[in-house]
Parts: structure tokens; C-alpha cells; sequence
């Protein structure tokens, strides 16, 4: 009996001090989780979220389970694209899926030449085509939508605004809160009631790739709607439509030029965990997306 509980005090001992061993020979920082994990956590609280320090991959191991259908499953942080281990090969194709979206609207007239520069290029078919893209495999897990039979297993027919529309049954509630909102503030905002009668048109679940590349589309998960507006054809709502008219210009259109929600609409979105695409420098006025971890993002410090 003494021998066993020797034993086992010896691998105790030799445990403990490979513990040690490991603090004493791998910088502090890395036993502290990276701090835009619990930006994930607050995002998507049906999430239960364990992290590891893998020292063999020498990096950030995160084993997810959601309650929402019982999944489980493992990602690797990246530097922030939570990809699966063999994944990992390709990872410079990919980019973080945390970025700062914009507390407001990116104005064509105080861009610098370097800025409309960086816009063009980046805009480009060929970086479109070629360039890096959103990794993927973390919305293919939480909503259980990594193919399309799949996705379409979890879709649930709403209105919204009068429109009818098909999104990804996790969103209903925030959407739903959403047009309440709206509702309510349109009894005494004229003009926020002017919008909702000037909606001509809602689209939400779409089975595509995004224009010019071959990544999914949000709209493909159900998580992203549009809202175009009565003439819509005869307003600018969408950088791509007005690059065919200005190829080399568009990204200068000014602001008073486009079709615009009004501010208080935008801000009920992102109240409810929206992102609006009028913010990004291809912007795309009409679309609304489902990234809680993006709104939540902007209240981190810049590092």
C-alpha cells in the first residue's frame, strides 16, 4: 500500500514539476487566454467555450459546445480565425474574424490617396478572386449550416417589416426585437416611419457565394437580410453596381449620393447585434448582418 501511494506522490511530483517546467520555459502571456475569446463568449452565450494551450501546435485550442442543438466541436485560435486543425496549413488564405466595424460611416471626402488606393486594390477582381477570405468553419459549426441541406434544415419564415422573409431560426428573436423597435419609434419619428413604407423589397436566405469570390455569402446562412427601397434601381445602394458606372471612382461617390437608412434605424440594428454594410468601404447600404461579436468588438482597446 505504501508502495502505491509513493508512486503515485512521485508522478504527483514529476506532473507539478513539469507544470513548473513549462511556466519557466514558455512566456507567461500564452497562459492567459488571447483577449478576444470572451468577445465570443458574451457574442453567443449558448456557447460554453474551454480553452487550452496546446504545446505541440503552440497555440490556442478551443473546445465549443452549444446548447442550440448539442454540437461539439474543437477550433484552433490562429491569431483570431478559430480554424480546425487541419486547416491550419492554409491559414494565410484566411483572415481574423474580428475586425473593427466602424462606429460611423466612412466618408468618401476626408479619404486620403493611400486610403482610396488601399480601397482599389482591395476592391479588384483579382484580389477578390485570389485574395484571403472570412474563415467559415466557425459559423458552419454554431449554426449548423456547413452545407446547404443542412442550412435549410434550420430556417424559419418571419415578416419583417411587412416583407416576408427566410432567415436562420438563431436570429428570429433579435430580428423580431428589431421590427419592434422600429415599430415603436416610427409612432413618433416621421421619418423612421417614411422607411418602413418606403421598403419596397426584403431578401434574406440566399444560397451564394459572394459576388466575384468563392467564399459563401452570409445570406447563404440565413444570417444577413437586404432592404431595398421604393426607385431602388434609380438610387446607389451598392459599390458594385456603381464601380460598372465608375470603374475608377466609385469608392468617392458622396455620402448624400447613396441611399441611406436613417441613423436611428441603423442604431436599433446594432442595439440587437447587427452590423449594417453601409460602414464597410465596399459598402452595400441595403444589407444587414447578423455579427454580435463585431458590435461587442468595438468596445475593445485597440492593442
Amino acid at each position: 500500500m505504501h508502495k502505491y501511494i509513493c508512486l503515485f506522490s512521485i508522478k504527483f511530483c514529476c506532473s507539478a514539476l513539469f507544470v513548473l517546467f513549462l511556466r519557466s520555459t514558455i512566456p507567461a502571456a500564452i497562459f492567459a487566454e488571447p483577449a478576444e475569446i470572451p468577445v465570443f463568449r458574451q457574442a453567443y452565450p449558448d456557447l460554453s467555450f474551454q480553452t487550452v494551450y496546446d504545446t505541440v501546435l503552440q497555440d490556442w485550442k478551443i473546445d465549443i459546445t452549444t446548447v442550440y442543438n448539442g454540437r461539439h466541436f474543437i477550433l484552433y485560435w490562429d491569431d483570431g480565425r478559430m480554424i480546425p486543425p487541419e486547416a491550419r496549413k492554409q491559414e494565410k488564405t484566411y483572415w481574423p474574424l474580428l475586425y473593427r466595424y466602424a462606429d460611423t460611416i466612412p466618408d468618401p471626402a476626408a479619404f486620403t490617396p493611400a486610403q482610396i488606393e488601399q480601397i482599389r486594390k482591395f476592391s479588384s477582381t483579382e484580389n477578390r478572386r485570389n485574395g484571403a477570405s472570412t474563415p467559415l468553419f466557425f459559423f458552419d459549426s454554431v449554426y449548423d449550416a456547413a452545407s446547404r441541406t443542412e442550412t435549410e434544415r434550420h430556417l424559419s419564415q418571419v415578416t419583417f417589416l411587412g416583407k416576408q422573409i427566410s432567415v436562420h431560426e438563431k436570429i428570429t428573436g433579435p430580428l423580431h426585437r428589431v421590427q419592434n423597435k422600429i415599430y415603436n419609434l416610427a409612432a413618433s419619428d416621421p421619418e423612421v416611419q417614411l422607411f418602413i413604407t418606403s421598403i419596397s423589397q426584403a431578401d434574406g436566405y440566399y444560397w451564394r457565394d459572394i459576388r466575384d469570390r468563392t467564399t459563401r455569402s452570409f445570406h447563404s446562412y440565413g444570417l444577413a437580410i437586404d432592404l431595398l427601397p421604393d426607385g431602388w434601381k434609380s438610387k446607389i445602394l451598392y459599390w458594385g453596381w456603381q464601380k460598372q458606372r465608375d470603374p475608377v471612382n466609385w469608392m468617392l461617390t458622396p455620402l448624400s449620393k447613396r441611399w441611406m437608412p436613417p441613423e436611428s434605424v441603423i442604431q436599433i440594428f446594432e442595439s440587437e447585434g447587427f452590423i449594417w454594410g453601409g460602414k464597410w468601404g465596399i459598402w452595400d447600404n441595403m444589407h444587414f448582418e447578423y455579427r454580435p461579436e463585431l458590435i461587442l468588438y468595438r468596445n475593445i482597446p485597440y492593442r
